[in-house]
């Protein structure tokens, strides 16, 4: 099971990707983050694992399974027997704009059926998620990288 959700951001590709990897940040520009807290040091990269609280879910720990910089990430977790991975996209179109892309994929056994219990709720977060991206992005005071 995998959704999707990508917007254009009026923002250049480096300011969208630095608030992409301040992942500590998140909580401040979407609803859909309680808290994320890094449990490593240094820049974020393949191997970075961070804690999230998210409303009515226990915290759970995903771990950074690919990253490019400046373009891409995805990160994973498990729950309920489940793989769980989010990722996030970030291409230049021109003109100081960008294409961000975010998703999650779920599997494992049980995954259809968690699809189609959650697959709403999980839309409506990867969409909060993205317009909350979009509006940090587009109100950074300098919109420098």
């Amino acid at each position: 099971m995998k959704w999707e959700n990508t917007i254009t951001i009026d923002a250049p590709a480096g300011v969208v990707w630095a608030l992409t990897v301040d992942v500590e940040r998140w909580p401040d520009a979407t609803p859909t983050m309680t808290s994320v807290v890094r449990l490593d040091d240094g820049p974020l990269r393949t191997g970075s694992r961070a804690r999230i609280k998210q409303p009515a879910q226990s915290a759970a720990v995903w771990t950074v399974t690919r990253l490019v910089e400046g373009r891409e990430f995805a990160w994973q977790t498990r729950r309920m027997g489940l793989t769980m991975t989010g990722s996030h996209l970030v291409e230049p179109t021109g003109d100081d704009r960008c294409r961000n892309t975010l998703g999650i994929e779920i599997h494992g056994r049980g995954a259809g059926l968690f699809g189609l219990l959650f697959g709403g709720v999980l839309r409506r977060a990867i969409v909060t998620e993205n317009l909350g991206f979009r509006s940090a992005a587009q109100g950074a005071p300098d919109r420098q990288p």
